[in-house]
Protein backbone atom coordinates (compact mmCIF):
# COMPACT_ATOMS: atom_id res chain seq x y z
CA UNK A 1 0.00 0.00 0.00
CA UNK A 2 1.48 3.52 -0.98
CA UNK A 3 0.65 6.52 0.79
CA UNK A 4 1.00 9.66 -0.82
CA UNK A 5 2.82 12.67 1.55
CA UNK A 6 0.82 16.03 2.42
CA UNK A 7 2.67 18.83 2.34
CA UNK A 8 1.60 21.38 5.27
CA UNK A 9 2.85 25.23 4.38
CA UNK A 10 3.92 26.83 7.54
CA UNK A 11 2.35 30.45 7.47
CA UNK A 12 3.24 33.46 9.50
CA UNK A 13 0.87 34.62 12.26
CA UNK A 14 -0.43 37.59 11.41
CA UNK A 15 -2.97 38.12 14.03
CA UNK A 16 -5.82 36.96 12.00
CA UNK A 17 -6.45 34.13 14.15
CA UNK A 18 -4.58 31.41 11.57
CA UNK A 19 -2.27 28.75 12.59
CA UNK A 20 0.77 28.63 11.62
CA UNK A 21 0.05 25.33 9.73
CA UNK A 22 -2.89 25.48 6.92
CA UNK A 23 -4.74 22.77 8.18
CA UNK A 24 -8.18 23.58 6.29
CA UNK A 25 -8.66 23.97 2.69
CA UNK A 26 -7.60 27.97 1.19
CA UNK A 27 -11.19 28.41 0.89
CA UNK A 28 -12.16 28.31 4.36
CA UNK A 29 -12.36 32.29 6.57
CA UNK A 30 -11.66 32.67 10.14
CA UNK A 31 -12.80 35.64 11.83
CA UNK A 32 -11.33 36.67 14.41
CA UNK A 33 -11.26 39.24 17.52
CA UNK A 34 -13.58 42.79 17.59
CA UNK A 35 -14.46 41.47 13.75
CA UNK A 36 -16.34 38.41 15.70
CA UNK A 37 -18.33 40.35 17.40
CA UNK A 38 -19.13 42.81 14.88
CA UNK A 39 -20.09 40.22 12.81
CA UNK A 40 -22.61 38.20 14.98
CA UNK A 41 -24.00 41.31 16.78
CA UNK A 42 -25.07 43.42 13.10
CA UNK A 43 -26.57 39.74 12.26
CA UNK A 44 -28.04 39.61 15.42
CA UNK A 45 -29.68 43.40 15.37
CA UNK A 46 -31.02 43.21 11.51
CA UNK A 47 -33.11 40.22 12.70
CA UNK A 48 -34.90 42.26 15.64
CA UNK A 49 -35.32 44.82 13.59
CA UNK A 50 -36.81 42.92 11.19
CA UNK A 51 -39.20 41.86 13.40
CA UNK A 52 -39.67 45.54 15.31
CA UNK A 53 -42.49 46.60 12.75
CA UNK A 54 -45.11 43.66 13.46
CA UNK A 55 -44.57 44.14 17.00
CA UNK A 56 -47.88 44.92 19.67
CA UNK A 57 -51.22 46.13 19.01
CA UNK A 58 -50.06 48.60 16.28
CA UNK A 59 -47.85 46.33 14.15
CA UNK A 60 -47.81 45.81 10.66
CA UNK A 61 -47.46 43.06 8.33
CA UNK A 62 -44.97 41.55 6.62
CA UNK A 63 -45.58 39.94 2.80
CA UNK A 64 -44.00 37.64 2.13
CA UNK A 65 -43.20 36.05 -1.59
CA UNK A 66 -41.74 32.25 -2.20
CA UNK A 67 -39.75 31.18 -5.09
CA UNK A 68 -43.30 29.05 -5.84
CA UNK A 69 -44.71 31.98 -6.56
CA UNK A 70 -46.78 31.86 -3.14
CA UNK A 71 -47.71 34.67 -0.91
CA UNK A 72 -47.87 35.04 3.10
CA UNK A 73 -49.00 37.97 4.75
CA UNK A 74 -48.82 37.82 8.80
CA UNK A 75 -47.17 39.48 11.04
CA UNK A 76 -46.74 36.52 13.69
CA UNK A 77 -43.18 36.26 13.91
CA UNK A 78 -42.94 31.87 14.32
CA UNK A 79 -44.16 32.57 10.61
CA UNK A 80 -41.85 35.18 9.33
CA UNK A 81 -38.81 33.02 10.93
CA UNK A 82 -40.22 29.85 9.47
CA UNK A 83 -40.49 31.17 5.97
CA UNK A 84 -37.10 33.03 6.07
CA UNK A 85 -34.11 31.41 4.08
CA UNK A 86 -31.46 32.01 6.69
CA UNK A 87 -27.73 31.70 6.21
CA UNK A 88 -25.90 33.68 8.77
CA UNK A 89 -24.86 31.31 11.82
CA UNK A 90 -25.87 34.18 14.55
CA UNK A 91 -29.67 34.36 12.48
CA UNK A 92 -29.70 30.64 12.90
CA UNK A 93 -29.25 31.17 16.05
CA UNK A 94 -32.45 33.40 16.33
CA UNK A 95 -34.36 30.64 13.94
CA UNK A 96 -33.21 28.14 16.98
CA UNK A 97 -34.59 30.29 19.58
CA UNK A 98 -37.78 31.45 17.77
CA UNK A 99 -38.80 27.38 17.79
CA UNK A 100 -37.99 26.92 21.42
CA UNK A 101 -40.16 29.62 22.32
CA UNK A 102 -42.70 28.21 19.85
CA UNK A 103 -42.99 24.83 21.02
CA UNK A 104 -42.22 25.49 24.76
CA UNK A 105 -44.87 28.39 24.83
CA UNK A 106 -47.10 28.86 21.47
CA UNK A 107 -46.98 32.56 21.97
CA UNK A 108 -44.29 35.64 22.26
CA UNK A 109 -42.17 34.50 19.93
CA UNK A 110 -41.65 38.03 18.93
CA UNK A 111 -41.10 40.00 21.78
CA UNK A 112 -38.62 37.27 22.84
CA UNK A 113 -36.27 37.76 19.69
CA UNK A 114 -36.50 41.56 19.93
CA UNK A 115 -34.90 41.00 23.02
CA UNK A 116 -31.91 38.82 22.38
CA UNK A 117 -32.10 41.28 19.78
CA UNK A 118 -31.60 44.39 22.40
CA UNK A 119 -29.02 42.10 24.34
CA UNK A 120 -26.32 41.80 21.38
CA UNK A 121 -26.81 45.37 20.27
CA UNK A 122 -26.11 46.48 24.14
CA UNK A 123 -23.24 44.00 24.30
CA UNK A 124 -21.26 44.43 20.96
CA UNK A 125 -21.27 48.82 22.12
CA UNK A 126 -19.66 47.57 25.77
CA UNK A 127 -17.44 45.26 23.80
CA UNK A 128 -15.94 47.82 21.60
CA UNK A 129 -15.04 49.59 24.59
CA UNK A 130 -13.05 46.64 26.04
CA UNK A 131 -15.35 44.80 28.21
CA UNK A 132 -14.42 40.82 28.47
CA UNK A 133 -17.21 38.44 26.55
CA UNK A 134 -17.57 36.67 30.05
CA UNK A 135 -17.89 39.81 32.23
CA UNK A 136 -21.10 40.69 29.81
CA UNK A 137 -22.24 37.30 30.53
CA UNK A 138 -21.71 37.39 34.48
CA UNK A 139 -23.75 40.21 33.85
CA UNK A 140 -26.48 39.59 31.96
CA UNK A 141 -26.88 36.13 34.13
CA UNK A 142 -27.29 38.25 37.27
CA UNK A 143 -29.51 40.79 35.50
CA UNK A 144 -31.86 37.81 34.25
CA UNK A 145 -32.83 36.23 38.02
CA UNK A 146 -33.38 40.19 39.27
CA UNK A 147 -35.74 40.32 36.46
CA UNK A 148 -37.05 36.59 37.50
CA UNK A 149 -37.38 37.57 41.14
CA UNK A 150 -39.37 41.11 39.95
CA UNK A 151 -41.59 38.85 37.52
CA UNK A 152 -42.19 36.40 40.59
CA UNK A 153 -43.45 39.46 42.65
CA UNK A 154 -46.14 40.61 40.22
CA UNK A 155 -47.71 37.73 39.12
CA UNK A 156 -51.34 37.07 39.58
CA UNK A 157 -52.99 33.83 40.44
CA UNK A 158 -56.25 32.94 38.94
CA UNK A 159 -58.29 29.74 38.93
CA UNK A 160 -59.03 27.97 35.77
CA UNK A 161 -62.56 28.55 35.88
CA UNK A 162 -61.95 32.40 35.80
CA UNK A 163 -63.16 33.37 32.65
CA UNK A 164 -63.68 36.97 32.07
CA UNK A 165 -59.70 36.58 33.34
CA UNK A 166 -58.96 33.93 30.34
CA UNK A 167 -60.68 36.06 27.89
CA UNK A 168 -58.91 39.21 28.64
CA UNK A 169 -55.14 36.48 28.34
CA UNK A 170 -56.71 35.21 24.80
CA UNK A 171 -57.61 38.96 24.08
CA UNK A 172 -54.29 40.01 24.76
CA UNK A 173 -52.44 37.32 22.72
CA UNK A 174 -54.67 38.26 19.05
CA UNK A 175 -54.28 41.88 19.46
CA UNK A 176 -52.05 43.08 16.76
CA UNK A 177 -53.48 39.62 14.57
CA UNK A 178 -56.45 39.41 12.16
CA UNK A 179 -58.23 37.47 14.67
CA UNK A 180 -58.39 40.92 16.68
CA UNK A 181 -61.34 41.86 14.74
CA UNK A 182 -63.62 38.83 16.40
CA UNK A 183 -62.97 40.56 20.20
CA UNK A 184 -64.37 39.31 22.82
CA UNK A 185 -66.24 36.45 20.55
CA UNK A 186 -63.76 34.71 19.27
CA UNK A 187 -61.70 34.95 22.88
CA UNK A 188 -64.43 33.32 24.48
CA UNK A 189 -64.57 30.71 21.71
CA UNK A 190 -60.92 29.53 22.61
CA UNK A 191 -61.29 29.75 26.45
CA UNK A 192 -64.21 27.36 26.03
CA UNK A 193 -62.63 25.01 23.68
CA UNK A 194 -59.43 25.41 26.24
CA UNK A 195 -61.85 24.33 29.18
CA UNK A 196 -63.66 21.54 27.13
CA UNK A 197 -59.99 19.65 26.89
CA UNK A 198 -59.19 20.44 29.96
CA UNK A 199 -58.13 17.03 32.04
CA UNK A 200 -55.72 16.39 34.76
CA UNK A 201 -52.76 14.43 34.33
CA UNK A 202 -50.44 12.97 37.32
CA UNK A 203 -52.32 15.23 39.79
CA UNK A 204 -52.56 18.40 38.11
CA UNK A 205 -54.63 19.98 35.27
CA UNK A 206 -53.35 19.45 32.13
CA UNK A 207 -54.31 21.17 28.64
CA UNK A 208 -53.69 19.44 25.65
CA UNK A 209 -53.64 22.11 22.70
CA UNK A 210 -53.66 19.41 19.92
CA UNK A 211 -57.01 18.47 21.27
CA UNK A 212 -58.37 21.93 20.11
CA UNK A 213 -58.82 21.61 16.20
CA UNK A 214 -59.48 24.35 13.97
CA UNK A 215 -61.41 24.54 10.66
CA UNK A 216 -62.17 26.63 8.20
CA UNK A 217 -66.19 27.51 7.49
CA UNK A 218 -65.21 28.56 3.94
CA UNK A 219 -68.99 30.96 3.99
CA UNK A 220 -69.70 34.32 5.95
CA UNK A 221 -67.53 36.46 8.40
CA UNK A 222 -65.37 35.99 11.31
CA UNK A 223 -68.31 36.96 13.51
CA UNK A 224 -70.00 34.06 12.47
CA UNK A 225 -67.05 31.63 14.07
CA UNK A 226 -68.22 29.76 16.88
CA UNK A 227 -67.18 26.51 18.91
CA UNK A 228 -68.09 22.93 18.75
CA UNK A 229 -67.77 20.48 21.59
CA UNK A 230 -66.75 17.78 19.48
CA UNK A 231 -65.95 17.80 15.88
CA UNK A 232 -66.77 19.00 12.62
CA UNK A 233 -65.93 16.17 9.23
CA UNK A 234 -66.45 17.95 5.89
CA UNK A 235 -67.07 15.03 3.16
CA UNK A 236 -69.67 13.72 0.72
CA UNK A 237 -72.41 11.30 2.30
CA UNK A 238 -73.40 8.18 -0.08
CA UNK A 239 -76.94 9.05 -0.14
CA UNK A 240 -78.56 12.35 0.05
CA UNK A 241 -81.30 10.94 2.60
CA UNK A 242 -79.49 10.38 5.77
CA UNK A 243 -80.88 11.77 8.60
CA UNK A 244 -80.11 15.84 8.71
CA UNK A 245 -80.55 16.40 12.54
CA UNK A 246 -80.66 14.07 14.92
CA UNK A 247 -81.08 14.22 19.22
CA UNK A 248 -78.68 13.08 21.41
CA UNK A 249 -78.21 9.47 21.54
CA UNK A 250 -75.76 6.59 21.01
CA UNK A 251 -72.87 6.40 18.55
CA UNK A 252 -70.79 3.17 17.49
CA UNK A 253 -67.58 3.30 15.88
CA UNK A 254 -66.09 0.45 14.09
CA UNK A 255 -62.88 -0.01 12.75
CA UNK A 256 -64.08 -2.66 10.30
CA UNK A 257 -66.16 -3.11 7.11
CA UNK A 258 -69.76 -3.33 7.30
CA UNK A 259 -69.62 -5.44 4.12
CA UNK A 260 -69.63 -9.27 3.13
CA UNK A 261 -65.53 -10.33 3.15
CA UNK A 262 -64.28 -10.87 0.45
CA UNK A 263 -62.07 -13.86 -0.42
CA UNK A 264 -57.84 -13.05 0.11
CA UNK A 265 -57.79 -15.69 -3.24
CA UNK A 266 -59.52 -15.87 -6.68
CA UNK A 267 -62.31 -18.77 -7.02
CA UNK A 268 -65.25 -19.27 -8.85
CA UNK A 269 -68.84 -20.65 -8.20
CA UNK A 270 -69.95 -22.75 -10.73
CA UNK A 271 -74.33 -22.33 -11.12
CA UNK A 272 -76.18 -24.77 -12.83
CA UNK A 273 -79.56 -24.07 -12.55
CA UNK A 274 -81.39 -20.86 -11.90
CA UNK A 275 -82.52 -21.98 -8.69
CA UNK A 276 -78.90 -21.97 -7.26
CA UNK A 277 -78.24 -18.83 -8.58
CA UNK A 278 -81.58 -17.70 -6.47
CA UNK A 279 -80.43 -19.83 -3.23
CA UNK A 280 -76.47 -18.18 -3.61
CA UNK A 281 -78.31 -14.39 -4.04
CA UNK A 282 -80.43 -15.08 -0.38
CA UNK A 283 -77.65 -16.03 1.39
CA UNK A 284 -75.89 -13.21 0.16
CA UNK A 285 -78.96 -10.72 1.44
CA UNK A 286 -79.44 -12.58 4.52
CA UNK A 287 -75.67 -12.09 5.35
CA UNK A 288 -75.91 -8.46 5.06
CA UNK A 289 -79.28 -8.78 6.93
CA UNK A 290 -77.56 -10.20 9.62
CA UNK A 291 -74.76 -7.39 10.16
CA UNK A 292 -77.25 -4.65 9.78
CA UNK A 293 -79.63 -6.54 12.51
CA UNK A 294 -76.19 -6.36 14.97
CA UNK A 295 -75.64 -3.09 14.61
CA UNK A 296 -79.54 -1.35 14.52
CA UNK A 297 -80.09 -4.10 17.84
CA UNK A 298 -77.24 -2.18 19.93
CA UNK A 299 -79.49 0.99 19.55
CA UNK A 300 -77.06 3.11 17.83
CA UNK A 301 -78.23 6.17 16.17
CA UNK A 302 -74.83 7.03 14.33
CA UNK A 303 -72.65 4.24 13.19
CA UNK A 304 -68.84 5.44 12.07
CA UNK A 305 -67.03 3.61 10.01
CA UNK A 306 -63.47 3.58 9.39
CA UNK A 307 -63.84 0.88 6.34
CA UNK A 308 -66.65 0.57 3.68
CA UNK A 309 -70.00 -0.26 4.47
CA UNK A 310 -72.47 -2.16 1.57
CA UNK A 311 -74.66 0.14 0.28
CA UNK A 312 -77.23 -2.15 0.82
CA UNK A 313 -77.03 -2.03 4.12
CA UNK A 314 -76.41 1.41 4.04
CA UNK A 315 -79.92 1.49 2.78
CA UNK A 316 -81.25 -0.14 5.71
CA UNK A 317 -79.90 2.30 8.31
CA UNK A 318 -81.44 4.99 6.57
CA UNK A 319 -84.85 3.37 6.21
CA UNK A 320 -84.71 2.29 10.43
CA UNK A 321 -83.41 6.84 10.58
CA UNK A 322 -79.79 5.85 11.63
CA UNK A 323 -77.38 7.65 10.41
CA UNK A 324 -74.02 5.90 8.87
CA UNK A 325 -70.86 7.38 7.75
CA UNK A 326 -68.42 4.86 6.26
CA UNK A 327 -65.36 5.47 4.31
CA UNK A 328 -63.74 7.69 7.42
CA UNK A 329 -59.80 7.60 8.24
CA UNK A 330 -58.71 5.72 10.69
CA UNK A 331 -57.51 8.87 13.17
CA UNK A 332 -60.74 9.92 12.35
CA UNK A 333 -62.51 6.96 14.19
CA UNK A 334 -60.79 7.63 16.81
CA UNK A 335 -61.40 11.00 17.55
CA UNK A 336 -64.82 10.35 17.46
CA UNK A 337 -64.27 6.90 19.96
CA UNK A 338 -62.25 9.25 21.96
CA UNK A 339 -64.93 12.37 22.47
CA UNK A 340 -68.11 10.14 22.41
CA UNK A 341 -66.63 7.76 24.79
CA UNK A 342 -67.39 5.10 22.54
CA UNK A 343 -64.92 1.67 21.85
CA UNK A 344 -63.25 1.31 18.62
CA UNK A 345 -64.48 -2.12 17.49
CA UNK A 346 -62.44 -4.29 15.29
CA UNK A 347 -64.74 -6.51 14.47
CA UNK A 348 -68.67 -6.66 14.45
CA UNK A 349 -69.40 -9.31 16.38
CA UNK A 350 -67.61 -7.54 19.46
CA UNK A 351 -70.11 -4.74 18.93
CA UNK A 352 -72.69 -4.13 21.69
CA UNK A 353 -74.72 -1.55 23.42
CA UNK A 354 -71.90 -1.30 26.37
CA UNK A 355 -69.34 -0.73 23.61
CA UNK A 356 -71.82 2.47 22.67
CA UNK A 357 -70.80 6.32 22.97
CA UNK A 358 -72.94 9.18 23.59
CA UNK A 359 -73.50 12.27 21.80
CA UNK A 360 -75.72 15.60 22.43
CA UNK A 361 -76.54 16.95 19.17
CA UNK A 362 -76.05 15.79 14.90
CA UNK A 363 -76.19 18.21 12.68
CA UNK A 364 -75.34 17.82 8.73
CA UNK A 365 -74.68 21.76 7.11
CA UNK A 366 -74.82 21.89 3.52
CA UNK A 367 -73.69 24.71 0.89
CA UNK A 368 -73.73 24.97 -2.36
CA UNK A 369 -70.83 26.50 -4.14
CA UNK A 370 -69.83 27.10 -7.38
CA UNK A 371 -68.07 23.79 -8.16
CA UNK A 372 -69.68 21.24 -5.83
CA UNK A 373 -71.63 20.89 -2.87
CA UNK A 374 -70.39 20.93 0.05
CA UNK A 375 -71.57 18.62 3.28
CA UNK A 376 -70.45 19.08 7.38
CA UNK A 377 -70.99 16.53 9.69
CA UNK A 378 -71.29 18.53 13.18
CA UNK A 379 -71.21 16.12 16.46
CA UNK A 380 -71.57 17.41 19.63
CA UNK A 381 -70.35 15.45 22.37
CA UNK A 382 -71.06 17.91 25.23
CA UNK A 383 -68.94 19.12 27.87
CA UNK A 384 -67.02 16.27 28.52
CA UNK A 385 -66.35 15.85 24.88
CA UNK A 386 -62.37 15.86 25.58
CA UNK A 387 -62.44 17.42 21.86
CA UNK A 388 -63.34 20.60 20.58
CA UNK A 389 -63.33 22.00 17.30
CA UNK A 390 -63.63 26.18 16.56
CA UNK A 391 -65.14 26.96 13.22
CA UNK A 392 -63.66 29.88 11.88
CA UNK A 393 -66.16 31.91 9.96
CA UNK A 394 -64.67 33.98 6.63
CA UNK A 395 -63.26 33.08 3.34
CA UNK A 396 -61.31 30.06 2.76
CA UNK A 397 -57.94 31.59 1.83
CA UNK A 398 -55.04 33.58 3.10
CA UNK A 399 -57.59 35.40 5.53
CA UNK A 400 -58.31 32.57 7.40
CA UNK A 401 -55.31 30.76 8.19
CA UNK A 402 -53.83 34.26 9.91
CA UNK A 403 -56.72 34.53 11.76
CA UNK A 404 -56.31 31.20 12.61
CA UNK A 405 -52.24 31.43 13.72
CA UNK A 406 -53.53 34.44 16.26
CA UNK A 407 -56.31 32.37 17.29
CA UNK A 408 -53.89 29.28 18.00
CA UNK A 409 -51.82 32.23 19.93
CA UNK A 410 -54.72 32.73 22.01
CA UNK A 411 -55.17 29.14 22.35
CA UNK A 412 -51.24 28.49 23.53
CA UNK A 413 -51.80 31.59 26.07
CA UNK A 414 -55.10 30.60 27.47
CA UNK A 415 -53.73 27.10 27.83
CA UNK A 416 -50.78 28.01 29.59
CA UNK A 417 -52.47 30.17 32.11
CA UNK A 418 -54.84 27.72 33.20
CA UNK A 419 -52.53 25.10 33.61
CA UNK A 420 -49.79 27.33 35.77
CA UNK A 421 -52.47 29.75 36.99
CA UNK A 422 -49.78 32.58 37.06
CA UNK A 423 -50.69 35.76 34.59
CA UNK A 424 -49.08 39.18 34.81
CA UNK A 425 -50.22 42.30 33.79
CA UNK A 426 -49.04 43.12 30.21
CA UNK A 427 -48.89 46.57 28.01
CA UNK A 428 -44.52 46.30 28.87
CA UNK A 429 -45.64 47.60 32.49
CA UNK A 430 -43.45 44.09 33.72
CA UNK A 431 -40.11 45.20 31.45
CA UNK A 432 -40.11 48.80 33.11
CA UNK A 433 -40.72 47.10 36.50
CA UNK A 434 -37.46 44.97 35.97
CA UNK A 435 -35.65 47.40 34.31
CA UNK A 436 -35.36 49.86 37.34
CA UNK A 437 -34.89 46.69 39.93
CA UNK A 438 -31.97 45.40 37.55
CA UNK A 439 -30.47 49.24 37.59
CA UNK A 440 -31.18 49.34 41.36
CA UNK A 441 -29.32 45.79 41.60
CA UNK A 442 -26.84 46.78 39.29
CA UNK A 443 -26.00 50.12 42.12
CA UNK A 444 -24.80 47.03 44.43
CA UNK A 445 -21.79 45.89 42.42
CA UNK A 446 -18.56 47.71 42.13
CA UNK A 447 -17.29 45.42 39.39
CA UNK A 448 -17.41 46.31 35.42
CA UNK A 449 -20.26 43.44 35.11
CA UNK A 450 -22.26 46.44 36.76
CA UNK A 451 -22.56 47.71 33.24
CA UNK A 452 -23.80 44.52 31.38
CA UNK A 453 -26.67 44.88 34.18
CA UNK A 454 -27.50 48.37 32.64
CA UNK A 455 -27.11 47.19 29.51
CA UNK A 456 -29.76 44.43 30.22
CA UNK A 457 -31.90 47.03 32.09
CA UNK A 458 -31.64 49.23 28.49
CA UNK A 459 -32.67 46.00 26.62
CA UNK A 460 -35.91 45.26 28.70
CA UNK A 461 -36.82 49.32 27.82
CA UNK A 462 -36.66 48.07 24.39
CA UNK A 463 -40.39 46.20 24.33
CA UNK A 464 -42.29 49.21 25.76
CA UNK A 465 -39.90 51.59 23.41
CA UNK A 466 -40.97 49.75 20.35
CA UNK A 467 -45.06 49.29 21.62
CA UNK A 468 -44.76 53.37 21.68
CA UNK A 469 -42.62 53.65 18.48
CA UNK A 470 -44.95 51.41 16.65
CA UNK A 471 -47.91 53.45 17.34
CA UNK A 472 -46.35 57.23 16.49
CA UNK A 473 -45.42 58.55 19.41
CA UNK A 474 -42.22 59.65 20.77
CA UNK A 475 -40.77 57.09 22.72
CA UNK A 476 -38.47 59.28 24.84
CA UNK A 477 -40.90 61.06 26.47
CA UNK A 478 -43.17 58.79 27.14
CA UNK A 479 -40.19 55.94 28.14
CA UNK A 480 -39.39 58.69 30.68
CA UNK A 481 -43.17 58.97 31.67
CA UNK A 482 -43.43 54.71 32.22
CA UNK A 483 -39.91 55.04 34.49
CA UNK A 484 -41.70 58.14 36.45
CA UNK A 485 -44.83 56.63 37.16
CA UNK A 486 -43.25 53.37 38.22
CA UNK A 487 -40.83 55.23 40.77
CA UNK A 488 -44.02 57.11 42.35
CA UNK A 489 -45.35 53.41 43.40
CA UNK A 490 -47.66 53.06 39.69
CA UNK A 491 -47.16 49.76 38.94
CA UNK A 492 -50.11 48.95 36.85
CA UNK A 493 -48.77 51.94 34.31
CA UNK A 494 -47.81 50.39 30.82
CA UNK A 495 -48.11 51.45 27.36
CA UNK A 496 -51.58 51.38 26.36
CA UNK A 497 -53.61 50.53 23.09
CA UNK A 498 -52.91 53.96 21.80
CA UNK A 499 -48.92 53.82 22.67
CA UNK A 500 -49.69 56.52 25.51
CA UNK A 501 -48.36 55.82 28.93
CA UNK A 502 -51.66 55.18 31.15
CA UNK A 503 -53.27 52.97 33.54
CA UNK A 504 -53.37 49.26 32.09
CA UNK A 505 -56.18 46.70 33.46
CA UNK A 506 -57.31 44.75 30.52
CA UNK A 507 -53.97 43.34 28.93
CA UNK A 508 -52.97 40.36 30.38
CA UNK A 509 -50.23 37.25 29.62
CA UNK A 510 -49.20 34.27 30.25
CA UNK A 511 -46.32 34.60 33.27
CA UNK A 512 -44.99 31.03 31.95
CA UNK A 513 -44.36 33.11 28.65
CA UNK A 514 -42.54 35.93 29.63
CA UNK A 515 -40.50 33.90 31.90
CA UNK A 516 -39.66 31.83 29.01
CA UNK A 517 -38.80 34.27 26.92
CA UNK A 518 -36.68 36.01 29.54
CA UNK A 519 -34.64 32.93 29.87
CA UNK A 520 -34.47 31.68 26.24
CA UNK A 521 -33.18 35.28 24.86
CA UNK A 522 -30.46 35.30 27.81
CA UNK A 523 -29.34 32.17 27.17
CA UNK A 524 -28.83 32.88 23.23
CA UNK A 525 -27.44 35.96 23.11
CA UNK A 526 -24.73 34.47 26.40
CA UNK A 527 -24.14 31.38 23.42
CA UNK A 528 -23.56 33.94 21.23
CA UNK A 529 -21.24 36.11 23.48
CA UNK A 530 -18.67 32.94 24.33
CA UNK A 531 -17.71 32.72 20.64
CA UNK A 532 -14.42 33.94 19.92
CA UNK A 533 -13.95 33.07 16.29
CA UNK A 534 -16.21 31.76 13.16
CA UNK A 535 -14.91 29.52 10.82
CA UNK A 536 -16.78 29.86 7.31
CA UNK A 537 -15.51 26.58 5.25
CA UNK A 538 -17.46 28.90 2.49
CA UNK A 539 -15.31 31.64 2.41
CA UNK A 540 -18.07 34.03 3.22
Amino acid sequence: MRFTPVKLMAQPNDGSGRAPVAIVRPTTSVTSGPAVTQKLVSASVAFGDLLKGTFGPNGLDKMMYKTSGETAVTNDGAKIVAELLVKHPAAKAFVQLAESQENACGDGVTGCLIFASELMREAGRLLEKGLHPLLLVEGYQAALQTTLAVLDERVERISPTDVERLILVAQTAMTGTSAESGGEQLARCIVEAAQTVAGEMNGALHVRTQDVRMTKRGVGSISDTKMVQGLILERRFDLDRMPRHLPQGNIAVLSCPIAVEQSSRESEIEISSPDQWVAFMEAEEELLNKKAEQVLSTGASIVICAEEIDSRILHKFVDSGLFALGGLERSGAEDVAKASGAQLIDHLDDLDAASLGRFESMAVETFEGDDARRERLHLDFGLNAGLATVDVGGGDGVASEEIIRGLYDALCSVTSAMETGEILLGGGSLHIAASLAVKDAAEEHGGRERLAMEAFARALESIPSTLISNSGNDQLDRLLELRAQHRQGNTDFGVTQPGLCGQVSEAWASAETLAHAFEAACETACGLLRVDQVISSRGD
